[in-house]
């Protein structure tokens, strides 16, 4: 399992959290394993801050395990995190391999003596603490954030999908409960085996946050968009797997086509500088986060993602609440958010002439793009934070030893169980 990609770290230290600690030792201490916490700030590490403190708003406590660096990209991080040595990964140092349990982690893993295991990433540190929680007879539940599998074609590994999916299924059929972030990507994990106790955790948005409001005249002008120029965006990672070469040959059919149209690709990465020599009219700004994020999006027209190896599409529901349409690939992590024919289109992964058919109707047409962007914006509130979190929560006190008393449960997103 070593080359499956995670953030690490080098040391074995204690963080503070930003959360007052309780004064009574909770009968909810929760210790989550992740490979991502604080090193990159991308959908996963996002979510699980976010969890984090809403659990320590609850009264519960909470010791986060994951790798550290001395930059991180989230420095105001949730829950007290305890740093586990790791090592970069050779050639794409964004990545990092943790090197598990070491005895000084171990040890503050005991005396926080957690009533509840959630394994975050099936890596080596992930491995060592389900053994961990087995050896104390510790109830031990996993989230399923990266789809694995379907990265090995990008690293020419499609050998090592069976074995993969072999360690998978070993691992997780030994957890309690699973959270999976769709219905679509549940039926992936059943269809390999996985028959532990799945259950639908979906990712939230904030639509104060990403909405169309946002829409700026200056934003653009000052990214060289014309006032009357159709913006065909992209958010993410700069990375192959997120579908970039598909992105860049739809956005060079449209060009070949005459279709009238502005790309934009927000986001930085190892394969940025390969990408913009294959779209010199595209405008790059680099990574964006806060007010500029949710400006590009809502300056923006059409929202194209063709990336097949999401679980969970935290980009495409951040266009959709900023009310772009989105034209996604047919894959389990856009299929459960987009609507086709309604919200945005979906295609099928790899299909180049039907991204490019499906972006140039919209560009062309105003009024269908209005109409779908419209949509998507209502159909992304049925995804809010407090919903979400609460149901993790919820799904807690099913496995803790010793539930706490029952608390007013608020209304669930949209597919209450997996």
């Amino acid at each position: 399992i070593a080359f499956i990609p995670t953030c690490m770290s080098p040391a074995a230290d204690l963080q503070p959290s930003r959360a007052d600690r309780p004064s009574r030792r909770s009968s909810r201490r929760i210790a989550l394993f992740a490979g991502a916490y604080t090193h990159i700030a991308d959908g996963v590490s996002l979510t699980l801050n976010r969890l984090v403190e809403h659990l320590e708003q609850q009264g519960a406590e909470v010791r986060v395990f994951a790798p550290t660096v001395d930059d991180p990209a989230i420095e105001d991080h949730a829950g007290t995190l305890t740093s586990v040595p790791s090592l970069p990964v050779p050639g794409r140092s964004e990545y990092r391999l943790s090197l598990g349990l070491t005895p000084s982690v171990r040890q503050a893993l005991d005396d926080f003596a957690p009533t509840l295991y959630h394994i975050a990433t099936p890596d080596v540190l992930g491995h060592n603490a389900l053994r961990r929680a087995h050896d104390t007879d510790t109830p031990v539940v996993a989230s399923y954030h990266t789809h694995f599998s379907s990265y090995l074609k990008y690293y020419h590994l499609g050998l090592l999908e069976a074995p993969v999916w072999g360690y998978l299924r070993s691992f997780y059929n030994q957890c309690r409960q699973v959270y999976v972030p769709t219905h679509a990507m549940a039926d992936v994990l059943r269809g390999h085996g996985i028959d532990s106790d799945l259950r639908l955790w979906p990712r939230g948005v904030d639509t104060d946050r990403f909405a169309p409001s946002r829409r700026s005249a200056a934003w653009r002008r000052a990214h060289g968009i014309g006032t009357d120029e159709v913006v065909v965006a992209f958010v993410s990672r700069l990375v192959w797997e997120k579908g970039l070469d598909v992105y860049a040959d739809v956005i060079d059919r449209l060009e070949r086509q005459g279709v009238p149209h502005h790309s934009l690709v927000v986001g930085d990465g190892p394969a940025r500088e390969e990408l913009e020599t294959r779209l010199p009219n595209a405008t790059f700004p680099g990574f964006l986060d806060g007010t500029d994020l949710a400006e590009a999006y809502a300056s923006s027209d059409v929202f194209l993602f063709p990336s097949d190896t999401e679980t969970f599409g935290n980009v495409t529901l951040e266009a959709m609440a900023s009310g772009l349409p989105t034209v996604c690939a047919d894959a389990a992590g856009s299929r459960d958010l987009v609507d086709d024919g309604t919200t945005g289109r979906l295609c099928a992964p790899g299909h180049v002439e039907a991204f490019a058919e499906a972006v140039r109707t919209l560009v062309v047409d105003e009024r269908r793009r209005d109409r779908m962007g419209t949509a998507a914006r209502k159909r992304a509130q049925d995804f809010t934070w407090p919903a979400v979190l609460n149901r993790m929560s919820r799904y807690y006190d099913e496995v803790l030893p010793h539930p706490p008393s029952p608390s007013p449960q608020d209304p669930a997103p949209t597919g209450a169980t997996a």
